[in-house]
């Protein structure tokens, strides 16, 4: 189900992830449903006819590897596999099921994306299951047949519990290791194959497990036959030509449900809105004002004056209670999507820096937030620009030579862009041809480091912006000729506790950075989870919110990114994010300018995001002066955005504590308005199945 969730929501570079405890097994009295299951359509489940069966997966058009299903009676092997980015999981499965329908023996072994080994079992006798995955080993006892979700499994495994939720009454059940998966139906189309032929389909959505659903394809005869998000598809082999519609429709589906949720979460007065009795954090001084009342009329911070000061006729009030009220703060690395818009929301994240999505659904996400129709945060676009190899990643334009690629900065010099992105495969030489033309339409240029450069050689060129720290320690650690399009940029990561940040080649390194002004976005949370993730440890970074997680997400958790293979391995991973931290510190003293950013998703990652930044030298308040006046300020918005005064745009979130004296304050948002559009998170954390943390304020509505 994890490989399922990558493929669905990060099948670019980023993956997001968290972490957590073990969740607890699922009581063997809930686990009854099944025993209701029509005796026809259990036997159905199975679809016992011997078969091979193939599919094509593709990221926004591109194929990128297949799906293979051979089955032989109750026996099923299913191999998966692709590659976008230089990464990719690889999975094998050994399935048989009983003759209720349900899997008695699954084995689930492989590589996940970044190389974390996959070796999972499920085995179930009589009324025992037994399960072993990266969490650890676990049993359960059921009554009658009980359906196990793979932690590790390939897509293969949606259409075993779409089948086996057709054949329940209410098409949902309890499934182990905890939680209830549950099957919509969407809509019945028809798809036309490479030959002309048309077969109708039925779309479903699967949920229950993780926060969002995912959509399934199923023919007429129940056999599957996609799954899809809006970047991702795997279809039937000879379908390929259908999957950018089913793409297009899995964006509207998504689109209906967040559109649904927006008209029942986001809240607009038809009077102004007092948020009474609050202390503003103000980012010029890094602390709290007196108590205030902060007016919003519209979508503008009409005044701010003292709480004590009398309540206006026709006015709504919200209770502040004492709390804190900070501006929205500026997600600088994001993949964004129609999934995570709304997180970012209730996480304070009122507007992200998108660094590399499909232009097209970027852009569409992009007008469906500006017209109100969905709920999101202000989005910043960056061009991404990536050179054509076996290694590409399938995002934004893709160029063969260097005169593609500077006419691919003169596309993105439309208005719409903030800046362009440059990425792996990229030919260095070409960097500086491409800088030139970025500079005649006054976009900033920030990127990975191009496979067989080196960070000086970018920041010679005129980089403004280096992404991910990682990028700039490769070339201190890589050989002549070591290819970074690959794992290498990741796993070389391991030579890095060797390093002596007194060596005259990193001083000249950060020296040229602070010279010319080319700041750094270091991405430390996406790092720490690469190489402090463990299998069966909860990481540092979420233990303040994983309890009120999904199962699904919970369960994820306690999985190492790495190929952990040998203890050397192990602390030599561990270790080098302390030289990361040691590095990021230098760059800070050296006066460079470090900008926040997760690649995870933002929402909770971007919170560790922030915290991370205490281990370099700043200070609670320094760091949410720098998540928001400080950004909106790098990124030409600071007239309009990044602090709480009259006159501004109103995108501010509250608390009840004071993160100038502990930081951990911005993880319990109690309110957050964007735009002039009121939310509270209690209201829309039950919509991804995550427990609310903290109630909404009070309100009291002009009479």
């Amino acid at each position: 189900m994890r490989y399922l969730k990558h493929a669905l929501t990060a099948a670019s570079a980023a993956v997001l992830i968290t972490a957590c405890s073990a969740p607890e097994p699922v009581a063997s009295e809930k686990l009854t449903a099944t025993e209701t299951t029509s005796k026809s359509t259990l036997q159905a489940v199975t679809n016992p006819q011997d078969a091979s069966e193939t599919y094509e997966i593709l990221i926004s058009g591109v194929r990128v590897g297949e799906m293979k299903v051979d089955r032989v009676g109750l026996n099923t092997k299913v191999f998966s596999e692709y590659r976008n980015n230089g990464r990719g999981p690889t999975i094998n499965e050994d399935i048989k099921f009983g003759t209720d329908g349900f899997p008695t023996a699954w084995t689930i072994k492989g590589a996940t994306t970044f190389g974390n080994k996959v070796d999972e079992s499920y085995t179930r006798e009589g009324d025992r299951s037994t399960w072993t995955d990266t969490t650890g080993t676990g049993t359960a006892m059921t009554k009658g047949s009980a359906m196990y979700v793979g932690q590790e499994a390939s897509p293969y495994s949606s259409w075993i519990y779409a089948r086996a939720l057709l054949a329940q009454p209410d098409r949902e059940m309890p499934v182990l290791p905890g939680g209830t998966l549950r099957l919509a139906e969407v809509e019945t189309l028809d798809v036309t194959d490479k030959s002309g032929a048309t077969i109708p389909v039925t779309a479903y959505a699967l949920s229950g497990i993780n926060e969002n659903p995912y959509y399934v394809l199923l023919d007429n005869d129940e056999a599957f036959f996609a799954t899809m998000s809006p970047r991702f598809a795997l279809v039937r082999t000879g379908f390929e030509n259908e999957e950018e519609r089913l793409r297009n429709l899995s964006a509207e589906y998504s689109a209906r449900r967040f559109e649904d949720i927006q008209a029942r979460v986001a809240k607009n007065f038809d009077t102004p809105v007092r948020i009474n009795n609050v202390r503003i954090f103000d980012p010029q001084t890094e602390s709290l004002t007196t108590p205030k009342a902060v007016i919003v009329n519209g979508n503008r911070i009409r005044d701010v004056i003292e709480a004590s000061a009398p309540i206006a006729a026709n006015t709504t009030v919200i209770d502040g209670a004492g709390g804190t009220l900070i501006a929205g703060m500026y997600e600088m690395h994001g993949h964004l999507g129609q999934n995570s818009a709304l997180l970012n929301i209730a996480a304070g994240v009122t507007t992200v820096r998108d660094m590399g999505n499909s232009n097209d659904v970027l852009g569409e996400l992009d007008r469906k937030i500006k017209s109100g129709r969905l709920a999101g945060p202000r989005i910043i676009r960056s061009g991404f620009i990536e050179g054509k190899s076996p290694f590409s990643s399938n995002n934004g334009e893709l160029v063969s030579t260097q005169e593609e690629a500077v006419e691919a900065v003169k596309r993105y010099a439309n208005g719409e862009f903030f800046q362009i992105k440059i990425y792996n495969s990229m030919k260095g030489e070409w960097v500086p041809a491409m800088i030139e033309e970025a500079r005649k339409h006054g976009l900033r240029v920030a990127g990975h480091v191009p496979a067989f450069s080196n960070a000086n050689q970018m920041i010679a060129a005129g980089y403004d912006e280096m992404t991910h720290i990682n990028q700039v320690m490769l070339g201190w650690v890589l050989e002549e000729g070591e290819d970074t399009r690959s794992l290498l940029r990741l796993t070389a990561l391991r030579r890095l506790p060797a390093l002596d940040l007194s060596d005259p080649r990193i001083k000249e390194t950060i020296d040229a950075m602070a010279a010319r002004g080319t700041a750094i976005d270091p991405t430390l949370a996406i790092h720490e989870a690469l190489l402090r993730s463990r299998n069966g440890e909860t990481q540092a970074g979420v233990v303040d919110y994983i309890d009120n997680m999904p199962v699904g997400v919970q369960r994820s958790a306690k999985t190492a990114w790495s190929d952990i293979a040998t203890p050397e391995d192990d602390k030599n991973y561990y270790e080098a994010f302390d030289k990361i931290i040691e590095t990021v510190t230098a760059m800070r003293e050296a006066g460079i300018m470090l900008v926040p950013g997760t690649d995870l998703g933002g929402s909770f990652s971007y919170h560790r995001e922030l915290e991370l930044y205490q281990q370099v030298g700043m200070t609670p308040a320094e760091i949410v002066a720098w998540a928001t006046q400080g950004m909106a300020d790098y990124v030409g918005q600071g007239d309009e955005l990044g602090s709480i005064e009259a006159g501004k745009l109103a995108d501010f979130f509250l608390v009840a504590g004071d993160p100038t004296a502990d930081l951990k304050a911005i993880k319990t948002i109690s309110m957050v308005v964007k735009d002039g559009t009121i939310y509270f998170p209690n209201e829309i954390y039950p919509e991804f199945g995550i427990k609310p943390f903290v109630d909404a304020p009070e309100v009291i509505e002009a009479e």
